[in-house]
């Protein structure tokens, strides 16, 4: 059983096939993002700077602390549209509170800065459209192991792209929520969620502090059980790696504040403060989503008692929109659904949203009490900010210009240290198997990863 998968509720596939196993991120170059921004007016005497940056193997918090200090201004005068994958090659906008020349001046290994103008505009989170990805998987393999072909691996995909269309519609898949939203390496984020909403702020804390990684680097597997055994403690400071520099500001704020987990807790950046609540919802819609898969359910087309709602100009869920199928609206309901104008939705729990009724409900009810949240209020007391209304989200959405090709198989010294040690055990890649190229492009809020993953059909582990 693939234990990350199972955690997070990414379980079950849209069709019944077989997949093509492999390893995506083999090197970082492998996957590739590029955003696809909404337009910004660009004027000469604009307060900000906006740059086109393009990043390998940078975190995107990471980056802005780099540049942040670079410029020597605070961080949340850097504002951009989404976080991006650490392990890529990524390209998006920044709109900067600093002048073009100090920007255009900046430094930093792995990074690209091109300074495209002046904007009165800022960007924040859900300010882009999409994302277009390029991403290779290597090492394709058969279910027993054996290296699939080019013409075998093609062949797969194609019958998967097939299978989705029949069940889903043309050019659509589940709307799973990632692996990255609940943490890299360890699936953390919700965990500290769960005590976020519980206001256990002490467990918060220690959580994202001290919870073992199953695929963590061994240099923080080691700092993360040193504080299990013996606590918060000074000599956890020497122990631990330039990289957690998150973990770091944490234990110097407990060390010099003893108890204050409420504000050891707020020296994470805003926005991780705030995953943690959204992964903390994001595990309840991937367990409901396949809970409903489980029950024989059907994704896009509605049942009575699901919660539908308009899909908008850019084909997002207009969630003003959502109402409830009854029997003497099924048929309605459900003809707009196959028509590409409504969709059906999962909760993603909060102080006001509601969940389904009749049968989608009673899945969505389980879920949430299993989760430990069926008596919460989601008001965030100490830190009204993260506090969540809730909302839904489409059990489906939709990919595009998709295209599919195959590339030579790469000398196996360039692909790092993961692909030298060889399939290990529970993994479904060859170092001889068909290596894949995907084309495509997905609408924000939707996940590279999954799309993949109905393809791989692999351990989430060799999507990291």
């Amino acid at each position: 059983m693939d234990s990350l998968a199972q955690s997070i509720g990414l379980l079950g596939y849209a069709t019944d096939t077989f997949g093509i196993g492999g390893r995506i991120k083999a090197r970082v170059s492998d996957f590739r993002v590029e955003e696809i921004s909404t337009q910004l007016h660009l004027d000469n005497r604009g307060r900000f700077t906006v740059a086109k940056v393009t990043l390998t193997n940078w975190e995107t918090n990471r980056f802005c602390n780099q540049l942040s200090k670079k410029l020597g201004i605070p961080k949340n005068r850097i504002f951009f549209a989404g976080t991006k994958d650490k392990r890529a090659v990524t390209s998006q906008l920044f709109v900067i509170d600093s002048p073009s020349n100090k920007v255009a001046s900046v430094e930093l290994p792995d990074v690209e800065i091109e300074v495209l103008g002046r904007t009165h505009q800022k960007i924040g989170f859900g300010n882009h459209r999409g994302n277009r990805f390029t991403i290779v998987v290597r090492g394709c393999c058969n279910q027993q192991g054996e290296p699939l072909s080019n013409e075998e691996a093609l062949a797969e995909v194609d019958r998967i792209v097939n299978g989705m269309a029949k069940t889903l519609g043309e050019g659509h898949f589940p709307n799973w929520i990632g692996p990255q939203r609940f943490g890299s390496g360890r699936p953390v984020t919700p965990v500290v969620g769960r005590h976020v909403i519980h206001g256990e702020w002490e467990q918060a804390v220690m959580a994202y502090l001290s919870m073992e990684g199953e695929h963590e680097e061994e240099e923080a597997r080691a700092v993360r059980a040193h504080i299990r055994e013996n606590g918060v403690e000074e000599a956890v400071l020497e122990m631990l790696p330039r990289w957690m520099g998150f973990e770091r500001r944490m234990i110097e704020h407990l060390l010099a504040n003893e108890n204050d987990h409420v504000g050891a807790f707020c020296k994470l950046p805003a926005n991780l403060q705030l995953m943690t609540v959204h992964a903390a919802q994001s595990i309840v819609f991937n367990k409901s989503l396949h809970r409903r898969i489980e029950a024989g359910l059907p994704l896009a087309t509605p049942v009575v008692g699901d919660i539908v709602g308009r899909i908008d100009e850019k084909g997002q869920l207009d969630v003003n929109s959502c109402v409830t199928v009854e029997d003497r609206t099924m048929n309605r309901i459900a003809r707009n659904c196959q028509l590409g104008r409504l969709m059906t939705t999962g909760p993603l729990p909060g102080s006001d949203v509601r969940t389904s009724s009749q049968q989608p409900g009673g899945i969505e009810e389980q879920v949430i009490v299993d989760e430990g949240l069926g008596e919460v209020s989601w008001f965030v007391e100490d830190v009204p900010r993260l506090s969540t209304k809730g909302t839904r989200r489409g059990l489906i959405t939709s990919f595009g210009e998709l295209s599919v090709d195959t590339v030579p198989v790469a000398e196996p010294s360039s692909l790092g240290d993961r692909w030298a040690q060889g399939p290990q055990e529970g993994e479904r890649w060859h170092p001889e198997g068909a290596c894949i190229r995907f084309r495509f492009t997905l609408s924000s809020g939707s996940y590279a990863t999954t799309l993949l993953r109905e393809f791989m059909q692999a351990p989430l582990q060799q999507m990291q």
